[in-house]
């Protein structure tokens, strides 16, 4: 990817205008990312903007090698993932009546979606790492299996392989919890 290469090493150069468009080009899908593993917009939010911070920081030992951009970012998100949960002290929950009013149906509706979206990200986090970037980068972001290989490193039938355990162990976490 010969234009991402030379965007790199504007950057690398303190360049603000490759600076930014990396940014643009990739804060959606580090966001969505953080997002989907923490389940608050404000965490992600904030998790997120320290993902660029940390790029900032290291983007003058940053060498192109092939390998997306994206791949990298992926790495410093899923480390600041990791990091916010092993400091947590106790885990941080928004009450029932927070989720209610925020949803703005009835309070059936409301109340099955948040108890469906809870048991998801619960589903979701007895993945393990590789099925979960496997599942948000296929179904969160868009891609194909040939674009998830080459940020995650991986071939595409290692993409498949681990999409179809993923999909099969969220299957049986969910019909646990019926």
């Amino acid at each position: 990817m010969p234009d991402e290469e030379r965007l790199i090493r504007r950057a690398r150069e303190c360049d603000p205008q490759a600076l930014a468009m990396l940014y643009r080009r990739h804060v959606g899908a580090i966001y969505r990312y953080i997002h989907l593993r923490v389940g608050r917009e404000d965490l992600a939010e904030d998790l997120t903007a320290d993902v660029f911070l940390k790029m900032l920081e290291g983007i003058e030992s940053f060498n192109y090698r092939g390998v997306p951009f994206a791949a990298w970012l992926f790495r410093i998100a899923h480390d600041r993932v990791v990091d916010y949960f092993r400091h947590q002290a106790r885990k941080e929950t928004v009450s029932l009546s927070e989720r209610l009013s925020a949803l703005g149906e009835g309070p059936l509706a409301m109340t099955e979606a948040a108890l469906a979206g809870e048991r998801l990200r619960q589903a979701f986090g007895r993945l393990t790492e590789e099925q979960q970037q496997v599942i948000v980068l296929k179904f969160g972001e868009g891609l194909t299996n040939a674009e998830v290989g080459r940020l995650l490193g991986k071939s595409e039938g290692a993409v498949k392989s681990l999409q179809h355990r993923a999909l099969t162990s969220l299957r049986r976490f969910l019909e646990k919890e019926r």
